[in-house]
């Protein structure tokens, strides 16, 4: 299992990106974690098989959701992320 977090700056507030994101996940069996930053940007835990992780990833990079864009993308892998049964949209 491959566990990342990941900051996603560029329209991604206001536009249904962490609905699209959570819908994704879905699709794909990513567990985790998507959330509003204060500074505009997303953040994302996401936790699954490392081909699925890297699928989650470049469909991020190409936004979900079709009125967002994505201007930039911080990936980490982090082991110390939970483990999450479903994957969740996060209100901060």
């Amino acid at each position: 299992m491959r566990k990342i977090r990941m900051n996603v700056q560029g329209t991604v507030q206001g536009v249904g990106f962490r609905y699209t994101t959570k819908m994704l996940a879905d699709r794909l069996g990513v567990t985790g974690a998507v959330w509003n930053e204060a500074d505009g940007s997303v953040g994302i835990e996401a936790v699954g098989e490392e081909e699925i992780i890297d699928t989650f990833i470049s469909e991020i990079k190409d936004s979900p959701s079709p009125a967002g864009r994505v201007t930039y993308t911080d990936i980490h892998d982090d082991p110390m992320i939970k483990d999450y049964k479903k994957f969740e949209v996060r209100y901060r």
